[in-house]
């Protein structure tokens, strides 16, 4: 293992979710997740602030240890998409609430970064003006006609501060279920190491970068599947495109990033190697996810509802686990800024969007809400509601439209 490298399994411990606010960090625990995705919790659950430990990691049997908030982040959003076949960047696409870049900015922003910066190109005007939308404190990097996440890091640094000092993460703006939670334990883990790579295990590895180890099992490189060896496309665990780097090391080595593949671009992954080789001694740190979902990331719309589907799934189990009455998992849907207090029941064929407040023994749905609330023991069944207040007490007659 690499010097000051070690590889943890993560397992958030999300606190219930009651009148939730914005996503902050908090305290989890690193060890065994469970090996049922099926069964994990919502993905980004917004908690009370005052149930949280800010800013705190846990390892069990280790104690605890603060955790350094990083001094950046990055995340990718240069990429045309083309797979997505539509005339909206990809980026932009949403799920739950928020789009693909917005979830990963919220998830950014939850570590308290000095800096977010989001690097664009494709549709520059439209992703850079959706960005500062979601966050007007986001920095705009531009990436140049070089190709290559290699490349979009540097362009992305050169937004940041020249003396920035501290570990500096990386994430792509497509992978909408990687929550604050897992990009914490990412920086837990750079400790004395170059960088930290975010890694899981899937069935079939086609089209991903595989992750190269020792003989200690240390990483000691990452090769993409174009120029991957036949024994190479035989191992499972992946690259994420989630790094956690070291800032002076970046710096010293971005610049030795060269485009000799089979893509011609300039891969970041090949820092990765020169972290390995570094004469310094600072290695290659490690973090293995085991819930390969929170790393999945969104190439076309058939994979954009998929991963919208598992999404709501979450938010669901965690209301629902939180002494909310959902009668229909399978036919509710729910957005991530929805409120609900327990002992509500939500009834088959609901959808809360956006805003939406449920106060305790509302009975809602069928129906759609959005930006609605709904005041305690309020009853809207059959009901169509765009920015409504509901009445405490209230009951709506069947086929309403409900508006402002």
């Amino acid at each position: 293992m690499a010097a000051g490298g070690t590889a943890h399994t993560l397992r958030a411990d999300y606190a219930r979710a009651r009148l939730p606010v914005r996503i902050i960090p908090f305290t989890i625990r690193l060890g065994v997740m469970a090996a049922q995705r099926s069964l994990e919790p919502l993905v980004q659950v917004r908690v009370l602030e005052a149930e949280l430990d800010v800013g705190r990691i846990v390892s069990e049997g280790e104690g605890s240890a603060v955790v350094q908030s990083p001094a950046a982040v990055i995340v990718l959003a240069a990429g045309a998409g083309t797979r997505m076949k539509s005339a909206t960047p990809k980026v932009l696409h949403e799920m739950c609430g928020r789009s693909l870049l917005g979830h990963a900015i919220h998830a950014a922003r939850g570590l308290n970064p000095q800096s977010v910066a989001v690097v664009v190109r494709h549709q520059r005007d439209r992703v850079a003006e959706h960005a500062l939308a979601v966050d007007p404190n986001v920095l705009i990097a531009d990436q140049d006609d070089i190709k290559g996440t290699g490349r979009a890091v540097w362009c992305g640094l050169e937004e940041l501060p020249k003396d920035l000092e501290g570990p500096i993460v990386v994430m792509a703006g497509d992978t909408p279920l990687l929550n604050t939670e897992t990009l914490a334990g990412l920086v837990s883990n750079l400790g004395s190491n170059a960088v930290t790579v975010l890694t899981t295990n899937v069935p079939d590895a086609t089209g991903y970068g595989r992750i190269l180890r020792d003989e200690t099992g240390a990483i000691c490189g990452v090769v993409e599947h174009a120029d991957a060896t036949a024994a190479q496309r035989e191992i499972r665990e992946i690259n994420t495109s989630a790094y956690a780097f070291d800032a002076a090391f970046r710096r010293q080595n971005l610049g030795k990033l060269g485009a000799a593949n089979a893509q011609g671009e300039m891969y970041l992954t090949d820092i990765v190697e020169l972290a390995s080789a570094s004469a310094s001694g600072a290695g290659v740190g490690d973090l293995v996810l085991e819930d390969s979902w929170l790393v999945e990331g969104c190439n076309d719309l058939a994979q954009l509802a998929t991963l919208r589907a598992e999404m709501n799934r979450r938010i669901v189990h965690s209301w629902m686990v939180s002494g909310v009455s959902i009668v229909d998992p399978a036919t509710t849907y729910i957005d991530v800024d929805v409120e609900i207090e327990p002992d509500c029941r939500i009834l088959p064929g609901t959808a809360l969007h956006g805003q939406t407040r449920l106060a305790s023994g509302a009975i809602v749905g069928p129906g759609d809400f959005t930006d609605t609330t709904v005041e305690e023991g309020a009853v809207a069944s059959h009901i169509v509601a765009t920015g409504a207040h509901i009445p405490a007490g209230s009951t709506l007659p069947p086929y309403s439209i409900a508006t402002r």
